[in-house]
Protein backbone atom coordinates (compact mmCIF):
# COMPACT_ATOMS: atom_id res chain seq x y z
CA UNK A 1 0.00 0.00 0.00
CA UNK A 2 2.75 2.62 0.81
CA UNK A 3 4.28 1.41 -2.47
CA UNK A 4 1.19 2.97 -4.29
CA UNK A 5 1.23 6.08 -2.36
CA UNK A 6 4.52 6.36 -3.29
CA UNK A 7 4.13 5.88 -7.05
CA UNK A 8 1.40 8.51 -6.99
CA UNK A 9 3.35 11.31 -5.03
CA UNK A 10 6.46 10.73 -7.64
CA UNK A 11 4.35 10.91 -10.65
CA UNK A 12 2.45 14.36 -9.61
CA UNK A 13 5.50 15.49 -8.65
CA UNK A 14 7.28 15.18 -12.22
CA UNK A 15 4.34 16.62 -13.41
CA UNK A 16 4.51 19.58 -11.64
CA UNK A 17 7.82 19.83 -12.35
CA UNK A 18 7.89 19.87 -16.33
CA UNK A 19 4.53 22.68 -16.00
CA UNK A 20 7.30 24.80 -13.80
CA UNK A 21 10.35 24.31 -17.08
CA UNK A 22 8.16 25.92 -19.75
CA UNK A 23 9.99 28.88 -20.85
CA UNK A 24 8.07 32.30 -22.14
CA UNK A 25 8.06 31.15 -25.37
CA UNK A 26 6.16 28.41 -25.06
CA UNK A 27 3.81 29.81 -23.14
CA UNK A 28 3.39 32.55 -26.00
CA UNK A 29 2.51 29.77 -27.68
CA UNK A 30 -0.81 28.84 -26.28
CA UNK A 31 -2.33 32.76 -27.82
CA UNK A 32 -4.01 32.27 -31.46
CA UNK A 33 -2.12 33.85 -34.52
CA UNK A 34 -3.11 37.34 -36.40
CA UNK A 35 -5.58 36.67 -39.25
CA UNK A 36 -4.62 37.70 -42.44
CA UNK A 37 -6.78 40.37 -43.79
CA UNK A 38 -7.54 42.36 -46.54
CA UNK A 39 -8.52 46.08 -45.97
CA UNK A 40 -9.60 49.24 -47.31
CA UNK A 41 -9.94 52.58 -46.22
CA UNK A 42 -13.56 54.10 -46.23
CA UNK A 43 -13.82 57.15 -48.23
CA UNK A 44 -15.88 60.42 -48.85
CA UNK A 45 -17.44 61.37 -52.02
CA UNK A 46 -21.36 62.47 -53.68
CA UNK A 47 -23.51 59.70 -53.55
CA UNK A 48 -26.51 60.58 -56.33
CA UNK A 49 -29.13 58.49 -55.50
CA UNK A 50 -33.21 58.12 -55.65
CA UNK A 51 -36.02 56.52 -53.85
CA UNK A 52 -38.38 54.77 -55.99
CA UNK A 53 -42.33 54.70 -56.04
CA UNK A 54 -44.74 52.96 -58.17
CA UNK A 55 -47.06 55.49 -59.50
CA UNK A 56 -50.43 56.02 -61.63
CA UNK A 57 -50.65 58.67 -64.32
CA UNK A 58 -53.94 60.70 -64.06
CA UNK A 59 -55.58 63.37 -65.86
CA UNK A 60 -56.09 66.58 -63.84
CA UNK A 61 -59.41 66.81 -65.72
CA UNK A 62 -61.69 64.22 -66.57
CA UNK A 63 -65.14 64.09 -66.93
CA UNK A 64 -68.07 61.60 -68.15
CA UNK A 65 -70.04 62.99 -70.58
CA UNK A 66 -73.93 62.23 -69.99
CA UNK A 67 -76.73 63.76 -71.38
CA UNK A 68 -79.06 65.98 -69.35
CA UNK A 69 -82.08 65.96 -71.12
CA UNK A 70 -83.87 62.48 -72.80
CA UNK A 71 -83.89 61.75 -76.46
CA UNK A 72 -82.18 60.35 -79.52
CA UNK A 73 -79.19 61.15 -80.85
CA UNK A 74 -78.96 62.92 -84.18
CA UNK A 75 -75.56 64.23 -84.72
CA UNK A 76 -72.02 63.22 -83.47
CA UNK A 77 -69.72 65.84 -84.25
CA UNK A 78 -66.15 65.01 -83.44
CA UNK A 79 -63.64 61.89 -84.06
CA UNK A 80 -62.81 59.64 -81.58
CA UNK A 81 -59.35 59.86 -79.98
CA UNK A 82 -58.56 63.82 -81.20
CA UNK A 83 -58.05 66.78 -78.97
CA UNK A 84 -61.24 68.97 -79.03
CA UNK A 85 -61.28 72.08 -77.90
CA UNK A 86 -63.59 73.58 -75.26
CA UNK A 87 -66.57 74.68 -75.83
CA UNK A 88 -66.66 72.50 -79.21
CA UNK A 89 -70.07 70.31 -79.45
CA UNK A 90 -69.86 66.79 -79.89
CA UNK A 91 -73.57 65.41 -79.99
CA UNK A 92 -77.07 66.81 -80.84
CA UNK A 93 -79.93 65.38 -79.25
CA UNK A 94 -83.10 65.65 -81.22
CA UNK A 95 -84.37 69.20 -80.51
CA UNK A 96 -87.67 69.67 -82.18
CA UNK A 97 -89.84 69.17 -78.63
CA UNK A 98 -87.20 71.51 -77.06
CA UNK A 99 -87.53 74.42 -79.43
CA UNK A 100 -91.38 73.67 -79.22
CA UNK A 101 -91.28 74.21 -75.49
CA UNK A 102 -89.34 77.62 -75.67
CA UNK A 103 -91.73 78.63 -77.90
CA UNK A 104 -94.55 77.96 -76.48
CA UNK A 105 -93.10 79.44 -73.17
CA UNK A 106 -92.18 82.54 -75.14
CA UNK A 107 -96.04 82.80 -75.68
CA UNK A 108 -97.09 82.19 -72.60
CA UNK A 109 -94.50 84.78 -71.44
CA UNK A 110 -96.13 87.13 -74.21
CA UNK A 111 -99.72 86.91 -72.41
CA UNK A 112 -98.70 87.04 -69.21
CA UNK A 113 -97.01 90.56 -70.11
CA UNK A 114 -100.65 91.27 -71.84
CA UNK A 115 -102.47 90.88 -69.04
CA UNK A 116 -99.46 92.41 -66.28
CA UNK A 117 -100.23 95.58 -68.47
CA UNK A 118 -103.98 95.42 -68.52
CA UNK A 119 -104.13 94.77 -64.51
CA UNK A 120 -101.71 97.91 -64.36
CA UNK A 121 -104.41 99.89 -66.39
CA UNK A 122 -106.97 98.54 -63.97
CA UNK A 123 -105.01 99.49 -60.74
CA UNK A 124 -104.10 103.19 -61.68
CA UNK A 125 -107.64 103.54 -63.10
CA UNK A 126 -108.90 102.44 -59.94
CA UNK A 127 -106.49 104.91 -57.79
CA UNK A 128 -107.59 107.78 -59.91
CA UNK A 129 -110.96 106.99 -59.13
CA UNK A 130 -110.42 106.32 -55.47
CA UNK A 131 -109.15 109.40 -54.91
CA UNK A 132 -112.46 111.10 -55.46
CA UNK A 133 -114.40 108.49 -53.49
CA UNK A 134 -115.99 107.25 -56.89
CA UNK A 135 -115.38 103.51 -56.10
CA UNK A 136 -115.58 101.24 -52.99
CA UNK A 137 -112.58 100.09 -50.81
CA UNK A 138 -113.45 96.68 -52.22
CA UNK A 139 -112.91 97.13 -55.50
CA UNK A 140 -109.38 98.92 -55.24
CA UNK A 141 -108.12 96.06 -53.72
CA UNK A 142 -109.58 93.76 -56.10
CA UNK A 143 -107.50 95.46 -58.57
CA UNK A 144 -104.32 95.61 -56.85
CA UNK A 145 -104.41 91.80 -55.85
CA UNK A 146 -105.11 91.08 -59.54
CA UNK A 147 -101.99 93.58 -60.17
CA UNK A 148 -99.98 91.57 -58.15
CA UNK A 149 -100.99 87.97 -59.47
CA UNK A 150 -100.13 89.31 -62.66
CA UNK A 151 -96.74 90.33 -62.08
CA UNK A 152 -96.23 86.87 -60.29
CA UNK A 153 -97.29 85.32 -63.62
CA UNK A 154 -95.09 87.32 -65.85
CA UNK A 155 -91.78 85.96 -63.17
CA UNK A 156 -93.38 81.88 -63.74
CA UNK A 157 -93.23 82.77 -67.44
CA UNK A 158 -89.99 84.08 -67.68
CA UNK A 159 -89.02 80.97 -65.00
CA UNK A 160 -90.48 78.31 -68.00
CA UNK A 161 -88.66 80.21 -70.82
CA UNK A 162 -85.36 80.06 -68.89
CA UNK A 163 -86.36 76.43 -68.04
CA UNK A 164 -87.06 75.42 -71.74
CA UNK A 165 -84.04 77.39 -73.42
CA UNK A 166 -81.85 75.55 -70.93
CA UNK A 167 -83.32 72.50 -72.16
CA UNK A 168 -82.70 73.26 -75.62
CA UNK A 169 -79.38 74.44 -74.67
CA UNK A 170 -78.41 70.84 -73.06
CA UNK A 171 -79.76 68.88 -76.43
CA UNK A 172 -76.59 69.65 -77.64
CA UNK A 173 -73.25 68.50 -75.49
CA UNK A 174 -70.38 70.51 -75.74
CA UNK A 175 -66.81 70.18 -74.48
CA UNK A 176 -66.41 71.28 -71.15
CA UNK A 177 -62.89 72.02 -71.42
CA UNK A 178 -59.75 71.41 -73.91
CA UNK A 179 -58.64 67.97 -73.60
CA UNK A 180 -59.06 64.08 -75.33
CA UNK A 181 -62.12 62.44 -76.28
CA UNK A 182 -62.18 58.57 -76.24
CA UNK A 183 -64.10 56.51 -78.05
CA UNK A 184 -67.94 57.08 -78.39
CA UNK A 185 -70.49 54.97 -76.35
CA UNK A 186 -73.39 55.39 -78.21
CA UNK A 187 -74.17 55.69 -81.95
CA UNK A 188 -76.07 57.33 -84.21
CA UNK A 189 -79.72 57.21 -83.81
CA UNK A 190 -79.73 55.27 -80.20
CA UNK A 191 -81.88 56.54 -77.55
CA UNK A 192 -80.42 57.94 -74.23
CA UNK A 193 -82.15 58.49 -70.73
CA UNK A 194 -81.35 61.96 -68.59
CA UNK A 195 -78.81 61.60 -66.62
CA UNK A 196 -78.15 57.77 -66.97
CA UNK A 197 -76.63 57.56 -70.18
CA UNK A 198 -72.95 57.52 -70.52
CA UNK A 199 -71.75 59.25 -74.01
CA UNK A 200 -67.92 59.33 -73.31
CA UNK A 201 -65.49 60.84 -71.60
CA UNK A 202 -62.71 63.19 -72.16
CA UNK A 203 -59.34 64.31 -70.03
CA UNK A 204 -57.26 66.95 -70.17
CA UNK A 205 -53.88 66.21 -71.62
CA UNK A 206 -51.03 68.95 -71.03
CA UNK A 207 -50.41 69.03 -68.24
CA UNK A 208 -50.85 66.34 -66.26
CA UNK A 209 -50.33 63.97 -62.88
CA UNK A 210 -48.49 61.31 -61.53
CA UNK A 211 -49.68 60.10 -58.04
CA UNK A 212 -48.17 57.91 -55.34
CA UNK A 213 -48.40 56.94 -51.68
CA UNK A 214 -45.44 57.52 -49.27
CA UNK A 215 -45.23 56.81 -45.81
CA UNK A 216 -47.29 59.04 -42.77
CA UNK A 217 -43.24 59.53 -41.13
CA UNK A 218 -42.32 61.41 -44.92
CA UNK A 219 -45.07 64.08 -45.10
CA UNK A 220 -43.01 66.80 -43.81
CA UNK A 221 -40.46 65.96 -46.34
CA UNK A 222 -42.72 66.44 -49.04
CA UNK A 223 -44.63 69.39 -47.86
CA UNK A 224 -41.33 71.16 -47.64
CA UNK A 225 -40.84 70.46 -51.40
CA UNK A 226 -44.28 72.11 -52.26
CA UNK A 227 -43.88 75.22 -53.94
CA UNK A 228 -40.78 75.31 -55.00
CA UNK A 229 -40.04 76.26 -58.97
CA UNK A 230 -38.67 74.01 -61.28
CA UNK A 231 -35.03 75.48 -62.42
CA UNK A 232 -33.65 74.13 -65.89
CA UNK A 233 -31.38 71.59 -64.38
CA UNK A 234 -33.70 70.28 -61.53
CA UNK A 235 -33.47 66.64 -61.23
CA UNK A 236 -35.32 66.11 -57.59
CA UNK A 237 -38.04 64.13 -59.77
CA UNK A 238 -37.54 61.47 -62.41
CA UNK A 239 -40.01 59.25 -63.86
CA UNK A 240 -39.77 55.68 -65.55
CA UNK A 241 -42.41 54.84 -68.21
CA UNK A 242 -43.04 51.06 -68.59
CA UNK A 243 -40.41 49.83 -70.65
CA UNK A 244 -37.79 51.27 -68.54
CA UNK A 245 -38.03 54.48 -70.86
CA UNK A 246 -36.49 57.82 -68.64
CA UNK A 247 -39.49 60.66 -69.72
CA UNK A 248 -37.66 63.72 -70.30
CA UNK A 249 -39.71 66.66 -68.51
CA UNK A 250 -39.21 67.46 -64.95
CA UNK A 251 -41.63 67.34 -62.31
CA UNK A 252 -42.91 69.40 -59.32
CA UNK A 253 -45.45 68.22 -56.31
CA UNK A 254 -48.70 69.98 -57.16
CA UNK A 255 -50.60 68.69 -54.04
CA UNK A 256 -50.29 66.52 -50.90
CA UNK A 257 -53.46 64.93 -49.69
CA UNK A 258 -55.99 66.30 -47.19
CA UNK A 259 -55.41 63.29 -44.30
CA UNK A 260 -53.76 60.07 -43.99
CA UNK A 261 -55.39 56.73 -44.50
CA UNK A 262 -55.89 55.12 -41.50
CA UNK A 263 -55.67 51.64 -42.76
CA UNK A 264 -52.35 51.89 -44.19
CA UNK A 265 -50.74 54.67 -42.60
CA UNK A 266 -49.87 56.46 -45.84
CA UNK A 267 -50.86 59.57 -47.83
CA UNK A 268 -51.49 60.51 -51.45
CA UNK A 269 -48.75 62.78 -52.95
CA UNK A 270 -49.88 65.04 -56.64
CA UNK A 271 -46.56 65.34 -59.14
CA UNK A 272 -47.65 67.68 -62.28
CA UNK A 273 -45.61 67.14 -65.33
CA UNK A 274 -45.49 68.84 -68.95
CA UNK A 275 -46.75 66.76 -71.50
CA UNK A 276 -46.14 68.34 -74.40
CA UNK A 277 -45.84 65.08 -77.03
CA UNK A 278 -48.95 63.26 -75.48
CA UNK A 279 -46.03 60.40 -74.16
CA UNK A 280 -48.14 60.31 -70.70
CA UNK A 281 -51.53 58.50 -70.65
CA UNK A 282 -54.08 58.78 -68.25
CA UNK A 283 -53.89 55.38 -66.13
CA UNK A 284 -50.84 54.80 -67.15
CA UNK A 285 -48.34 52.96 -64.52
CA UNK A 286 -45.18 54.05 -64.14
CA UNK A 287 -41.90 54.63 -61.74
CA UNK A 288 -41.36 57.49 -59.61
CA UNK A 289 -37.78 58.31 -58.53
CA UNK A 290 -37.45 60.75 -55.39
CA UNK A 291 -34.06 62.48 -54.99
CA UNK A 292 -33.45 61.12 -51.29
CA UNK A 293 -32.14 63.87 -49.39
CA UNK A 294 -29.30 62.42 -47.84
CA UNK A 295 -27.67 62.43 -51.30
CA UNK A 296 -24.31 64.37 -51.35
CA UNK A 297 -21.27 63.50 -49.53
CA UNK A 298 -21.32 60.09 -47.83
CA UNK A 299 -19.09 58.04 -46.40
CA UNK A 300 -18.61 54.93 -48.78
CA UNK A 301 -17.10 51.53 -48.50
CA UNK A 302 -16.85 48.77 -50.54
CA UNK A 303 -20.06 46.44 -50.16
CA UNK A 304 -18.11 43.10 -49.71
CA UNK A 305 -16.74 44.42 -46.21
CA UNK A 306 -20.67 44.39 -44.76
CA UNK A 307 -21.17 41.34 -42.60
CA UNK A 308 -25.21 40.35 -42.07
CA UNK A 309 -26.45 39.24 -38.96
CA UNK A 310 -29.92 39.27 -37.77
CA UNK A 311 -31.39 41.47 -40.07
CA UNK A 312 -28.26 44.42 -38.60
CA UNK A 313 -25.30 45.48 -39.99
CA UNK A 314 -21.55 44.98 -39.21
CA UNK A 315 -17.84 45.89 -40.06
CA UNK A 316 -14.85 44.84 -38.86
CA UNK A 317 -12.46 48.37 -38.73
CA UNK A 318 -8.94 47.18 -38.21
CA UNK A 319 -7.27 50.23 -34.93
CA UNK A 320 -3.93 51.04 -34.45
CA UNK A 321 -3.00 48.10 -32.50
CA UNK A 322 -3.83 45.85 -35.02
CA UNK A 323 -6.82 44.51 -34.01
CA UNK A 324 -10.54 44.24 -35.15
CA UNK A 325 -13.00 46.12 -33.62
CA UNK A 326 -16.74 45.14 -34.98
CA UNK A 327 -18.87 47.76 -35.16
CA UNK A 328 -22.72 48.17 -35.88
CA UNK A 329 -23.74 50.40 -39.15
CA UNK A 330 -26.56 51.64 -40.80
CA UNK A 331 -26.45 51.02 -44.54
CA UNK A 332 -27.79 53.65 -47.53
CA UNK A 333 -28.42 53.24 -50.93
CA UNK A 334 -25.89 50.50 -52.60
CA UNK A 335 -23.93 51.75 -55.28
CA UNK A 336 -23.07 48.61 -57.44
CA UNK A 337 -19.65 46.89 -55.73
CA UNK A 338 -20.15 49.79 -52.67
CA UNK A 339 -22.43 51.20 -50.24
CA UNK A 340 -23.10 54.22 -48.60
CA UNK A 341 -22.79 54.09 -44.91
CA UNK A 342 -25.10 56.77 -42.97
CA UNK A 343 -23.86 55.45 -38.85
CA UNK A 344 -20.88 53.82 -37.52
CA UNK A 345 -17.65 54.45 -39.55
CA UNK A 346 -15.80 57.46 -40.69
CA UNK A 347 -13.94 58.35 -43.42
CA UNK A 348 -9.92 57.40 -43.37
CA UNK A 349 -11.14 54.54 -41.12
CA UNK A 350 -9.85 51.12 -42.27
CA UNK A 351 -12.21 48.50 -42.42
CA UNK A 352 -11.84 45.20 -43.11
CA UNK A 353 -12.55 43.42 -47.24
CA UNK A 354 -11.64 39.80 -46.71
CA UNK A 355 -10.51 36.93 -44.12
CA UNK A 356 -13.22 38.27 -41.58
CA UNK A 357 -14.78 35.01 -41.71
CA UNK A 358 -12.54 33.74 -38.92
CA UNK A 359 -12.38 37.06 -36.97
CA UNK A 360 -13.98 37.94 -33.53
CA UNK A 361 -14.18 41.24 -31.88
CA UNK A 362 -11.14 42.29 -30.88
CA UNK A 363 -9.71 39.56 -32.42
CA UNK A 364 -5.43 40.49 -34.17
CA UNK A 365 -5.15 41.00 -37.17
CA UNK A 366 -2.46 40.73 -39.92
CA UNK A 367 -1.92 43.30 -43.06
CA UNK A 368 1.88 42.94 -43.58
CA UNK A 369 1.95 42.58 -47.44
CA UNK A 370 -1.48 43.31 -48.00
CA UNK A 371 -2.06 46.87 -49.72
CA UNK A 372 -4.81 49.08 -48.55
CA UNK A 373 -6.81 49.09 -51.73
CA UNK A 374 -7.57 52.45 -53.26
CA UNK A 375 -11.21 53.11 -53.50
CA UNK A 376 -12.69 54.20 -57.03
CA UNK A 377 -14.56 57.56 -56.98
CA UNK A 378 -18.22 57.13 -55.94
CA UNK A 379 -19.45 59.10 -58.98
CA UNK A 380 -23.48 58.80 -59.11
CA UNK A 381 -26.09 56.00 -57.65
CA UNK A 382 -27.02 54.01 -61.08
CA UNK A 383 -31.14 54.66 -61.16
CA UNK A 384 -32.73 51.84 -58.88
Amino acid sequence: MKTKQHILLIGATGMFFLASCKGPEQKGAMVPPATKVNVTAATTGQAIYYDKYPASVVALNQVELRAQVSGYITGIFFKEGEVVQKGKALYEIDRRKYEAAVRQAEANLASAKATLVRAQKDADRYHELAKQDAIARQTLDNADATLETSRASVAAAEAALLSARTDLDYSVIKAPFTGRIGISQVKMGAQISQGSTLLNTMSSENPIAVDFVVSETDIPRFSAMQGKTITPGDSTFRLTLPGGMAYSEKGRILAVDRGVDNQTATIKVRIEFANPKDELKDGMSAVLQVLNEQSGENVIIPYRAVVEQMGEFFVFVATDSLTAEQRKIHLGPKLRDRVVITDGVKAGEVVVTDGFQRLRDGGKIDTSGVAQQPQQAPGQAPKK
